[in-house]
């Protein structure tokens, strides 16, 4: 099999590779140092010098189909609980097309911003959607992703005390009798893992705690990990006291998550003894900086977090909270949000890139992932610094991030171009872009 070297990268976010690195087989086999030259035979040269190299951005939270409902004026300056009420009446309408095209438009904006792995919490099956996770796969299989896709679930509607209405809820043996389909269908294993399934109750406000105990019993009897909503808002704090007797933390354990298969959303509002839990427990937390401004829900304690010993990644979150799938720019806000909280001492551009590479990878228990080093895999993502935004810099990493990187020129997945001169080859955006927005304006009018 013939190695690409991607050679004398303008910058590149690894040591030991100013030369830059030789990809063959879908794994990065040599780094190149200053001064040297590849020892691998047989190599083809993509020239790289006009480009920073970064490993492929990995998301850990997001909800495709929301592209659908970006900006939507009922849904506009609320917080997360009356945001999520006037939202849950038009996701109802959902079908399988208009997913179809949200899911695209999601993955598509990832991956033109870098992004190599991506997550999805889908939890709205209203009916005629029972094979929401069998669309994605077959959307992310197209655009040659690699993905974490959760079996998310619902089971606690209005009429039980709960946000969701009774339209895009399901009953508990529904939800775990697809869980295990899905993971018997679709799961795969091993560090070249192209789509891989984990089970995603969506937050102690809308299901039961039956469901989220048989939950954790599924992924640890199937091997797979689970993800959740939690610690987002004061409002979930009082909803877990008020309904369980605890803080959500507490009911978290109750229920058997806290473990190394989980990794939550947000993680806000936990005190500094759940932290230490957290780490101890080598539970870890995606940081969607973005929507939890956006919804005014608090600031993630991220140094804190990793203080404690807990794995911090990133997550663009949903596109009705964002209001964006951009990966590259979700660092940027990261960067910003916690610069702000902590001082320009403690947090740096390199750790804005670290949480959305190898903190992000494991996040989503894939160490192979989000690091330029000999054996991992190559997932890839270059960017070019020739726009207007750029001009003038000084270190092309920190420009990335401190001008507001926003498309990537080339990325590779598993050794493939996937993005090729800033696009995705084959795609016609501006057909998908017509396509998707009259679905948005079909499901927003009822």
């Amino acid at each position: 099999m013939t190695a690409i070297w991607i050679k004398d990268p303008l910058a590149i976010l690894a040591e030991g590779a100013e030369r830059g690195i030789v990809v063959r087989g879908g794994r990065i086999i040599e780094l190149v140092p200053a001064g040297g030259t590849p020892v691998t035979a047989d190599i083809t040269v993509y020239d790289a010098s006009a480009h920073a190299v970064l490993p492929g951005l990995i998301n850990t939270h997001h909800h495709f189909y929301q592209t659908l409902t970006r900006a939507l004026p009922a849904a506009l300056d609320r917080e997360l609980f009356p945001w999520l009420q006037a939202l849950y009446p038009v996701w109802a309408r959902l079908t399988p097309e208009s997913l179809e095209l949200g899911v695209t438009v999601a993955m598509s904006e990832l991956l033109l911003s870098g992004c190599t792995t991506t997550t999805d919490h889908h939890y709205v099956f209203p009916a005629g959607l029972e094979e929401s996770v069998d669309i994605e796969v077959g959307v992310a299989r197209r655009l040659g992703m690699r993905v974490l896709l959760t079996r998310g679930s619902m089971n606690r509607s209005v009429k039980d005390g709960g946000l969701p209405p009774d339209s895009v809820v399901q009953d508990e043996d529904t939800i775990l009798a697809d869980s295990e389909r899905v993971v018997a269908k679709f799961h795969e294993r091993g560090e070249d893992a192209m789509v891989q399934i984990a089970l995603a109750p969506c937050s102690p406000f809308s299901v039961t705690t039956s469901l989220m105990a048989s939950t954790a019993a599924l992924a640890e009897r199937l091997d797979v990990r689970l993800h959740t909503h939690l610690g987002e808002t004061q409002d979930e704090n009082r909803y877990c006291e008020e309904i369980y007797g605890c803080r959500p933390l507490d009911y978290l354990e109750q229920t058997g998550w806290l473990n190394h298969r989980t990794w939550l959303a947000h993680g806000i509002h936990f005190d500094a003894p759940e932290m230490v839990r957290l780490g101890r427990a080598k539970t870890s937390i995606s940081h969607c900086s973005c929507s939890n401004q956006v919804l005014a829900s608090g600031c993630c304690p991220v140094c804190e977090m990793e203080d404690a010993g807990v794995s911090i990644g990133l997550g663009v979150d949903g596109s009705a909270s964002n209001d964006e799938s951009n990966l590259m720019q979700e660092v940027r806000a990261a960067f910003l949000l916690q610069r702000a909280r902590y001082g320009v001492g403690r947090v740096s551009h390199k750790d804005a890139l670290r949480w959305a590479t190898k903190g992000s990878a494991a996040c989503v228990g894939r160490p192979e992932l989000g690091e330029i080093a000999v054996g991992k895999m190559a997932d890839l993502a270059l960017f070019k610094l020739d726009e207007l935004r750029f001009s003038g810099y000084g270190d092309a990493l920190a420009a990335l991030v401190l001008c507001g990187a926003y498309r990537a020129d080339r990325v590779m997945i598993a050794g493939h171009w996937r993005v090729i001169d800033g696009a995705i080859p084959g795609m016609d955006i501006g057909d998908l872009i017509r396509r998707h927005s009259a679905a948005a304006r079909a499901m927003h009018a009822g």
